[in-house]
């Protein structure tokens, strides 16, 4: 008898099953470890964005609870999933890192291939450890030392050999909330007292994966971790993963009881931080947002810019514009917005005010006028254009 055909999941469904994982269908109870092990990291090329990250996800999320657990070395800052950095539990960083190892590598050889030929990489990585366990230091000051002893290689090539090859974590008062200044870096190991796990066990990563992004297939997985191979990997797991279909006919991975709302479920509007990883794990993003609006959210300097939500969708951008005491909410959406989404935008911006600009005595959310080149999902393609001199979006 032939097996029968998998469940096509649309748009709608593959969007309610990642706002459950998220965490964005409602504030969850859980701590703030608990929901960056549920999340497996929170991307972090900026301090502050995990913060808005959190508060959005969570049920009475404060600052400070996120900044106490840096201070005791409960989460670090270290380079982990596609080679950027992540805030992520102690206990992940030891145990995520060797995973990655091979990814990592890789990625330091594609990028400083030729400026790195010659260097005898053990040799490099063995001394950049040794340093950095002395003092913690910036990659600067970190390349600096290495080019004495490599004179004719160059500085930053070097101290990147030293990262990719070794765990080094941000040290406090990076990944505080407002603190600013260059990161530096010592090893995991040192910072946490502890080894990391000598298992490394992809299997257990993509099924962490599914908890948090899925349903997804080979090709999301391998996007979101930088990893390839992971289809042998998905072999490997066989029954204990349960197979589904998108539109377009791709097969789809899934835990057999992760959570997978009807298209219909209700979810609230959400902002969502600059670098936000919901937006960069899917190689298909389409569950989320379409191919345009991914040009007008990625910059090409590397930025992802703040979103939000609207029926779990990303409808437009947003920005806290700051002068002494006063802090005002910009939204810009992308189409015309209902009355009701913008009063809960309007409620839920105040509340995003009062936690990221908590010090400020007058408030205010201001919702531009929509821009009709933007589209949302199921609505008619435009082409947007950026126009840098008027400092604004208009018809292509």
């Amino acid at each position: 008898m032939a097996a029968p055909e998998p469940q096509t999941l649309d748009r709608r469904a593959l969007n309610r099953a990642l706002m459950a994982r998220q965490l964005l269908m409602e504030r969850s109870p859980l701590t703030a470890v608990e929901a960056v092990e549920h999340l497996v990291g929170l991307q972090a090329q900026a301090p502050d964005p995990p913060y808005i990250g959190l508060w959005t996800r969570l049920a009475g999320f404060t600052i400070e609870e996120l900044a106490a657990t840096v201070r005791v070395r409960q989460v670090v800052r270290i380079v982990l999933m596609r080679g950027t950095i992540h805030l992520v539990s102690a206990r992940d960083c030891l145990r995520l890192r060797p995973v990655l190892r091979e990814s990592l590598e890789r990625s330091l050889i594609s990028t400083f291939g030729r400026k790195l030929a010659g260097a005898d990489l053990d040799a490099v990585s063995a001394l950049g450890r040794k340093l950095v366990e002395h003092e913690p230091l910036t990659l600067g000051a970190l390349g600096s030392a290495l080019a004495g002893r490599w004179p004719g290689h160059d500085a930053f090539a070097l101290a990147n050999a030293v990262r990719n090859r070794v765990p080094l974590i941000q040290v406090p008062p990076r990944g505080l909330w407002g603190e600013s200044g260059q990161a530096r870096h010592t090893t995991a190991e040192s910072w946490l007292g502890a080894a990391a796990e000598p298992a490394a066990d992809p299997a257990a990563l993509v099924e962490r994966y599914l908890a948090a992004f899925g349903p997804a297939t080979v090709k999301d997985m391998q996007t979101w971790s930088g990893m390839t191979r992971l289809a042998a990997v998905v072999r490997q797991l066989g029954s204990r993963l349960q197979v589904f279909r998108d539109e377009q006919g791709q097969q789809l991975y899934d835990l057999p009881g992760a959570p997978r709302p009807p298209g219909d479920t209700p979810v609230p509007v959400r902002f969502l931080p600059e670098f936000d990883n919901i937006l960069l794990s899917h190689a298909d993003r389409s569950r989320i947002l379409t191919e345009e609006q991914r040009r007008l959210v990625f910059t090409r300097n590397g930025i992802i810019r703040s979103t939000f939500l609207v029926d779990g969708f990303v409808h437009g951008l947003w920005r806290i514009e700051r002068e002494r005491d006063a802090a005002r909410l910009v939204v810009r959406p992308w189409s015309p917005l209902g009355r009701g989404a913008r009063t809960e935008l309007t409620a839920e911006g105040a509340r995003l005010l009062s936690f990221a600009a908590a010090g400020c005595t007058r408030t205010e959310v201001a919702i531009e006028p929509s821009v009709r080149a933007y589209r949302c999902p199921d609505q008619p393609s435009t082409r947007p254009v950026w126009a840098p001199s008027r400092r604004r979006w208009t018809r292509g």
